[in-house]
């Protein structure tokens, strides 16, 4: 496996050895040891998958406690995935980072704990599995709206945007209850 560091600190682009012949492809998404000589020694205890129709914008979501450290990667269709630095001593703090996953790239972007995380469906389904090393706690889950002028976050997809009620009325970074202390 491959990986390349973000200009955001923490961020890891992981892109795996891909084996491909007539029957088809074979890769491994996930090898613990593997992931720790690259610097990233997780227990991870949650995967999440997620269906999307073109246009969904998910994000940008994060835990004020008990915050979550991901790996994440698309099985089906393109996403463009977004992370945000939460993290109050950061250098790049309110800075974001997007790249596209997709199954044809099969390119993964690990997120440390402190990021807040969102995708926009760029095909017209996609299936995003990701892994999490903690638990998820909605009491503790808060959101930062996709369209904040702060963040002025490139979105690129011009047609119906597709925004859940919770992610219509997140809150402004300005205003975000962020984490009290750096993950």
């Amino acid at each position: 496996m491959k990986a390349s560091s973000a200009y955001i600190s923490g961020i890891i682009v992981l892109e795996p050895r891909v084996f491909v012949d007539e029957r088809g492809f074979f890769f491994e998404s996930y090898n613990k040891n593997t992931l720790a000589a690259l610097g990233i020694d997780v227990s991870f205890v949650q995967d999440n998958h997620s269906l999307s129709r073109r246009g969904t914008l998910r994000g940008i979501h994060y835990q004020v406690k008990n915050p979550q450290a991901k790996l994440v990667r698309v099985i089906s269709g393109e996403v463009l995935d977004v992370v945000v630095d939460l993290r109050r001593s950061s250098p790049t703090f309110g800075r974001w980072f997007s790249l596209t996953l997709s199954a044809s790239n099969k390119l993964q972007i690990y997120i440390p704990p402190g990021f807040g995380h969102g995708f926009l469906t760029l095909s017209q389904m996609a299936e995003v599995l990701y892994k999490a090393s903690d638990f998820y706690a909605p009491e503790y889950e808060r959101c930062i709206r996709w369209d904040d002028p702060d963040l002025a976050i490139n979105w690129p997809f011009d047609g119906e945007r597709i925004i859940s009620e919770k992610d219509a009325t997140g809150s402004f970074f300005r205003e975000a209850d962020l984490p009290a202390q750096d993950a």
